[in-house]
Order: C-alpha cells, then structure tokens, then sequence
C-alpha cells in the first residue's frame, strides 16, 4: 500500500490549509497509509477547546483522522515553544486524542517511507 505525508505549517485560523490537508487525507485513507506532521504554528490545531465560527475545528478532523488510521505527529521543538509539553509517550494533555508529539526525525521517516509528500504553507 502507498503512503502520503501532508506537512501542515499555518496555524488554524491564518488559512484553510488545515482543512484542505484533512480533506486529502481523509480521501486518501481508502487508498494509503496517511502520515500528517504539524510543525511550527500548525501544532495549535491539536490543541483541545477552539469553538470557531467560520473555520472548521481542524484538531477535531485531525482526531477523526487519527482514529481511521492515520498517523498524526506535532512538531516537539514547535510544541514546547508554544506551551505544550508531552509525557515519554507523546501525548499532550492538551491535545485531541490520537495526536502525538515527536521529533523532526519522525517526520524525516515519514517523508523517506512516503511515495508523495504534500506540503501546504502559507
């Protein structure tokens, strides 16, 4: 099976980006593994408790996503700056459920095991 890694960098309410990443991989899910990676203000997706009023709630998507299967990784350095600290685990008690903290290296993994990489940054 083929894999996709979307790379997200804007945070949620400067674009749609966000939005149009999950869009991607939700479609992709019927056809691929799918890797996402928040780095820089994109980690402030993950975080719980945004109720916007014309975007869409992307860390809800970004969970949705998680639980069908795919692989959702923050940014740690990205993280820690902006104020969210995980456990050994990964996990942020901030963060929707299935969205883990990691290191660059995790992302240089997915981009090496992926067959496309799709990066939207504003």
């Amino acid at each position: 099976m083929k894999t996709i890694t979307i790379i997200l960098t804007d945070g949620p309410y400067i674009s749609e980006y966000g939005e149009i990443g999950c869009k991607i991989a939700s479609q992709a899910l019927r056809m691929s593994h799918v890797n996402i990676f928040l780095y820089l203000d994109a980690v402030h997706m993950a975080h719980r408790g945004h109720k916007p009023s014309l975007f869409a709630e992307v860390g809800r998507l970004l969970s949705d996503l998680a639980e069908r299967g795919a692989r959702v990784r923050a940014c740690a350095r990205c993280s820690a700056a902006r104020g969210y600290l995980a456990g050994e685990d990964g996990i942020c008690p901030d963060f929707y459920q299935g969205i883990k903290i990691t290191s660059l290296y995790d992302l240089a993994g997915m981009i090496e095991e992926s067959d496309r990489v799709i990066a939207l940054s504003g």
